[in-house]
């Protein structure tokens, strides 16, 4: 036997950084290799199991080899590679002089929602705070409606739940959400669910894989959500089906409501809706009969045209049946991405870090305080909105674009005007594990990074959870981190002082947690140290009361008591809009969007590596059509159409058939870059969301199979 053991295998816990459950898991890792990968046990969250997503993790991780070094585009198109000094100084500068010439906003950054917390604070703190500019991010596009929707009826962007709710809940209601094949892990806590008699109801237009599995499935008109949770909220009043002392003692501008729904006759959603009388009556019985009754949506709510309404509208169903705060209960919106809650609070973007308005003089103190730096060095003001920013490209206004992490050229709504934008910018930074995807096609810059596996941070889930990402495998040569990044360009730009105290992400850590401070997301009782290996954190979890919030399970609102200056919720309303885009004799077909296998993420880039994923997706665009529609089209399985859209742009798919979409409705899966060529340039007023589900648009059949790129 050899003397002495070397590259014993050590076990890593550490974090998925796909959807917004942020399962943990084991990593074994030995010689620097991931030998096995097993979802932890006990972690509150998954609980031994995880999806396929996640169980593949370090092959989607590591069997990429990108190149360690930056790479600058050259006069004659070709991409240079260059140390990471070189790049750093060279974007630094282009950056001060696109300001220089065109003014402060003429540069911007788009981020994601997979980045740590820490690496969306620095990106704030480089472009917000010093460079005085705008940074949006797709968690634009899956969670600002909610985060809208709760800052004006709770008066935080708070979702109160915990994940445990699913299984204590005796009637479960998914409103625009299909967490079969979007969140299998937190449907898993549904068929987990032992209370006797429990009932699973799905609001949705499609018959969707959770309809399928539902006990009761509203297959209701396109775009007709709001009117029918109005129409019901009218019949559970007109009923006296209400909790008449939370809504005393817990809510505001209830009798105002109670007028406003009156409007909203049984009559007017049968017509509106296209659902039964019986229908919508059983719908009221099953929310009245339930004693703990759980709303829950996604993007089929988000992604719309009148998204903060209609999220409200589920809030105030949970509020006037005293449906919140309880066990089993609350309107809980499912977060899409892994940590689209560290966005939303710590990107330094559409609030200043830890919550708080950029205009709130206590708000400025604090976090100026605690940076180290004087008031007039942060930001004054919400960033620009994602739209804005690629409509700011095409007017010749924005001149440099630094994205991180995120593939816009194919995940952005009508998609082609990114494209068309990212022509036109002279600096055009991609930073990305990968170089191969759409977006990179047209940098001038390209930010070689590394994947979850190789560096640190914290990730916070849709129930509030923080969760650490602790690296498992060591790096190469030159290889660096989305932080060090960021962090580089930083010290070339000549933050100096500035950037004291955020040399590590450990260090950001501190920062922000000091940031939290006070405020409803207060986690100040959390340390680095104290996430590791362990259940997670649910914030709130100030210092000083760590032992009185020991329990892995916590909901807000228990008392009834919520974050507005009154400290009751807000019933919120407006009169159902008129469609944007309706059918029409031109365009009668709605183009409805979604996920379209448990295996496949987003855009593919990451998922596209994983040879058993790869082997089960379809490699062409494909749209699911209604039989008999195909029938009388003279359509049949695998055939190809192409699609004519209402934003005069069009794309070929080939045909599956199914009866689970409606006559009028054609369903795409979203990872394929055709997709979102057809959404329209639309967006709810309130949280400026895409209306990704709002296109209408018509067909025609390929009289012979055209060539279609096996790209996407």
């Amino acid at each position: 036997m050899k003397s002495g053991i070397k590259n014993r295998m050590k076990k890593i816990q550490s974090t998925c950084n796909y959807c917004a459950l942020d399962c943990n898991l084991d990593f074994y890792v030995e010689n620097n290799r991931v030998v096995k990968t097993v979802p932890t046990r006990g972690y509150p969250v998954n609980d031994g199991f995880c999806c396929i997503k996640g169980i593949s993790l370090s092959r989607q991780q590591t069997t990429v080899k990108p190149c360690a070094l930056p790479r600058i585009r050259q006069a004659d198109g070709s991409l240079k590679e260059v140390s990471w000094e070189e790049a750093f100084t060279h974007v630094a500068e282009r950056l001060k002089a696109l300001q220089a010439e065109y003014g402060t906003e003429s540069v911007a950054g788009i981020s994601t929602g997979q980045l740590t917390l820490e690496e969306f604070a620095i990106f704030g703190h480089v472009m917000r705070n010093y460079l005085k500019t705008n940074v949006d991010g797709n968690t634009r596009l899956c969670m600002a409606t909610a985060v809208v929707a709760h800052k004006q009826s709770y008066g935080f962007d708070a979702p109160g739940y915990t994940l445990q709710d699913l299984e204590e809940s005796d009637t479960i209601i998914f409103i625009g959400a299909n967490p079969v094949v979007a969140h299998p892990i937190l449907w898993g806590r549904v068929r987990q669910n032992q209370v006797p008699g429990h009932k699973v109801i799905v609001i949705d237009p499609r018959e969707s894989e959770t309809a399928m599995n539902a006990d009761y499935w509203y297959g209701l008109n396109w775009r007709s959500d709001l009117l029918l949770l109005y129409t019901v909220a009218n019949l559970l009043i007109e009923k006296d089906y209400l909790d008449h002392a939370f809504i005393e003692n817990h809510t505001e501008k209830f009798e105002e409501f109670r007028t406003f729904v009156s409007d909203y006759t049984l009559e007017r959603g049968i017509k509106g809706t296209g659902l039964s009388g019986e229908q919508i009556l059983e719908l009221t019985e099953l929310i009245h009969n339930g004693k703990k009754v759980s709303f829950w949506w996604t993007m089929g709510v988000n992604q719309g045209y009148e998204a903060v309404r209609t999220a409200q509208a589920i809030i105030n169903l949970a509020l006037m049946t005293g449906n919140i705060g309880k066990p089993g209960t609350g309107a809980n919106s499912i977060t899409g991405q892994c940590n689209a809650m560290g966005s939303r609070l710590f990107s330094n973007t559409a609030v200043l870090y830890g919550g708080g308005d950029f205009t709130n003089p206590a708000r400025r103190s604090r976090v100026a305080s605690v940076l180290g730096v004087d008031e007039s060095f942060l930001a004054e003001k919400p960033t620009k909105t994602y739209n804005q920013i690629i409509e700011g490209i095409n007017a010749g206004e924005i001149k440099g674009l630094w994205i991180l992490c995120t593939n816009p050229r194919h995940s952005w709504a009508n998609n082609e005007t990114f494209a068309e934008a990212a022509k036109k910018l002279e600096l055009f930074v991609v930073q990305d594990i990968y170089g191969t995807i759409e977006s990179a096609e047209d940098c001038t810059v390209y930010f070689p990074v590394v994947p979850g596996l190789k560096k640190e941070g914290t990730y916070i889930n849709l129930e509030r959870r923080l969760s650490a990402m602790r690296q498992v495998l060591a790096r190469g040569e030159h290889e660096i981190s989305d932080y060090e990044a960021v962090l580089g360009v930083g010290r070339a730009l000549g933050m100096g002082d500035a950037l004291k105290g955020w040399e590590t992400p450990q260090d950001c850590f501190r920062l922000m947690r000091e940031c939290s401070r006070g405020m409803p997301c207060d986690f100040t009782g959390v340390t680095w140290e104290g996430l590791e290996n362990s259940h997670g954190v649910q914030w709130p979890y100030p210092e000083g009361k760590e032992e009185q919030l020991r329990d892995d399970q916590r909901r807000l609102y228990t008392e009834g008591v919520f974050f507005t200056p009154s400290g009751k919720a807000r019933f919120m309303f407006e009169a159902v809009r008129e469609n944007p885009y309706p059918r029409s004799e031109e365009f009668p077909f709605v183009f409805n969007t979604g996920r379209g296998s448990v295996g496949q993420w987003h855009t593919q880039s990451r998922t596209k590596e994983v040879k058993f994923i790869e082997d089960v997706s379809l490699k062409k665009p494909y749209l699911y059509m209604n039989t008999e529609v195909a029938q009388e089209n003279g359509i049949h399985e695998n055939d190809w159409v192409r699609v004519f859209s209402v934003n005069g742009r069009d794309a070929l798919f080939t045909v599956k058939l199914t009866d689970h979409v409606r006559r009028e409705e054609l369903y795409a899966p979203i990872h394929y870059i055709e997709c979102n060529r057809l959404t329209p340039s639309c967006y709810d007023p309130y949280s400026k969301e895409p209306d990704y589900k709002g296109a209408v648009v018509r067909f025609e059949k390929c009289q012979e199979e055209p060539y279609v790129s096996n790209k996407n």
